[in-house]
């Protein structure tokens, strides 16, 4: 029996993973492990390793001795220095993690540095700040990548990686989303509390390679979204440098009529809340792989997704700069029906028979370890 441990250190990644999991521990030739860390431990963003641990899972660890800080280089120390010593006592076959965060990022690093196969998702992906990095560096330490589409395979061959060893899967939380699983739009309110039946989603993250501008950024935003007319649920940025200055702005409109603020949402009825809602509008990724899938109309703000889309394949996003005049012109324009155009450009809702039908094949498992820069042309050339 297989020993799979699946990283999460945010609510984002966890509802990528989510299906991920639950296939593998309901098959009987795997055992699941799921190391919970990162935002899912602070309480500013409502202590949702609770959530993960209602789920029933039976091999949950909660890494409460992780001391985390506002520098994102002593947190992926801390994590990298925790998780060694609990990979000797679970002795996994295999880390599973995800994305761009640095909780996948020390995954990797530890489980590369101690020969268990590293798998990886949705790699070979562009994004903006640090993230990116980060996330090819650890399809560097990576062994496996389940990817979304052929874009992300080609970049990872670009990056050396061999193409054997390059699985296309589409999104993982596309299959929750399409599924019958999500609550009622009548549930959701009732849960949230939620004054508003017309509204738009507002999710903004720190860039971290441009945090000496970000207040000015966050005032044009947040005046924006005043001037608007509209209403709004607000979401809390993620954790990375620079998170203070947003959040501070976003209480400072906590009790006004037009917004709706929560520090968390459970990732199925956010996809309720996003199915529902007029547009989304921020510079999270959700506005470009989850707003897709519905043809909810999203707005991209800045520099932290540009890279990450062409708007002749995803035709609900909008890009605007990051001027209260061009996002006011943007959301005057957002409602408009050319932009209501759902995509399948991140998968078709199967990523979870694909993942599974990769790890039960026995050829999998007898690959070597050591990786190989696999060059995508002769240098010669």
């Amino acid at each position: 029996m297989k020993k799979i441990m699946f990283i999460t250190g945010t609510r984002a990644d966890y509802g990528k993973l989510k299906y991920l999991m639950k296939a593998v521990e309901a098959d009987s030739k795997f055992e699941n492990y799921i190391f919970v860390c990162g935002m899912h431990l602070l309480p500013q963003y409502g202590n949702t390793y609770n959530g993960i641990i209602n789920e029933g899972f039976r091999y949950v660890h909660i890494a409460r001795g992780i001391n985390y800080t506002s520098d994102m280089g002593i947190n992926l120390g801390n994590t990298i220095n925790y998780l060694s010593g609990y990979i000797h006592d679970v002795k996994p076959d295999m880390i599973v993690v995800h994305g761009d965060r640095i909780d996948a990022l020390a995954g990797a690093i530890v489980g590369a540095l101690n020969n268990i196969w590293v798998a990886h998702i949705e790699g070979g992906e562009i994004s903006g700040t640090i993230d990116e990095s980060i996330r090819h560096a650890v399809s560097k330490f990576a062994h496996f990548h389940f990817v979304a589409n052929q874009d992300a395979a080609k970049r990872l061959i670009q990056l050396g990686e061999n193409k054997e060893n390059i699985f296309v899967i589409g999104s993982p939380d596309i299959d929750v989303m399409l599924s019958d699983d999500l609550p009622d739009f009548a549930e959701v309110k009732r849960w949230y509390e939620l004054r508003f039946d017309k509204y738009a989603i507002v999710i903004y993250h720190p860039v971290t390679t441009e945090v000496s501008t970000l207040a000015k950024k966050v005032d044009s935003l947040m005046g924006a979204l005043s001037e608007s007319g509209r209403k709004y649920v607000i979401i809390y940025p993620n954790n990375d440098t620079g998170t203070e200055v947003i959040i501070s702005r976003i209480e400072q409109v906590r009790a006004t009529e037009k917004f709706e603020v929560y520090k968390t949402l459970k990732f199925e009825y956010f996809l309720t809340l996003l199915k529902n809602a007029d547009f989304i509008i921020g510079n999270s990724s959700a506005g470009v792989r989850e707003a897709c899938v519905y043809g909810i109309p999203a707005i991209d703000i800045g520099t932290r997704q540009k890279e990450r889309y062409d708007t002749n394949i995803l035709k609900n996003i909008r890009h605007c700069g990051e001027s209260k005049q061009e996002i006011l012109e943007a959301i005057n324009y957002i409602s408009d029906k050319r932009y209501q155009i759902p995509s399948t450009a991140y998968g078709k809702g199967n990523s979870t028979e694909l993942f599974m039908r990769v790890l039960k094949n026995n050829d999998l498992w007898s690959r070597e370890i050591q990786k190989h820069f696999i060059d995508a042309e002769s240098p010669t050339q």
